[in-house]
């Protein structure tokens, strides 16, 4: 299968810069991606894993973001689950990934990032959030996952408009937010994917 066939959001060259990062970060710990979707991220980062002898960790409870549902700008209707009467990506996603062959280096995890947050105790070489755009969602990702992050890890934020007219405010929000703290330093913005470095724990 290819990436162009996988319903997703990220774009080619934002994908290409998540895979290098992947593998810069393999020496620090494992992976994590909230916010999955149907897991066009997840197979770019399973695969800069798979050959940096890592792995990553996926966290999404599968039933969409705000914007996701019935009458919302980014509702499809082919995700929508008739049985269990809710938006449904996981089938896709663990279709996608067995596809790839990737089930060894992507685990995912199914449930509320929050909660999820509470349990966690291994320490992470990159976290990418790409969850809810929410500004409550945003920033309970970015304040429960950041310090599990390793010094000299990364923070990547997908969504990171400058620019208000051209999206969504939280995600730059979380950007502002890890830069004014100082324990991050901003390596890069591609497009929309924000890259940051963990200078201070």
């Amino acid at each position: 299968m290819t990436l162009n066939t996988v319903k997703g959001f990220l774009d080619n060259i934002e994908g290409q810069e998540l895979a290098k990062i992947v593998k810069k970060c393999s020496h620090l710990g494992p992976c994590l991606e909230i916010g999955t979707y149907c897991g066009k991220s997840a197979l770019i980062i399973g695969a800069a894993c798979k050959n940096s002898e890592n792995i990553a960790f996926t966290i999404d409870h599968h039933t969409g973001s705000e914007e996701h549902q019935i009458g919302e700008e980014y509702h499809d209707s082919e995700l929508y689950d008739e049985n269990i009467a809710s938006f449904n990506t996981l089938p896709e996603f663990l279709r996608n990934l067995r596809n790839s062959n990737l089930q060894n280096y992507v685990l995912p995890i199914v449930g509320k990032s929050k909660e999820i947050s509470k349990h966690w105790k291994i320490p992470l070489g990159m976290v990418f959030i790409d969850g809810g755009h929410s500004r409550k969602a945003a920033f309970e990702d970015y304040e429960n996952w950041h310090p599990h992050i390793h010094k000299g890890g990364f923070l990547l934020i997908h969504d990171v408009f400058p620019n208000p007219n051209d999206g969504g405010r939280p995600p730059y929000e979380i950007f502002c937010e890890a830069k004014k703290s100082k324990n991050f330093k901003e390596i890069a913005l591609v497009n929309s994917l924000a890259i940051l470095k963990k200078v201070k724990i």
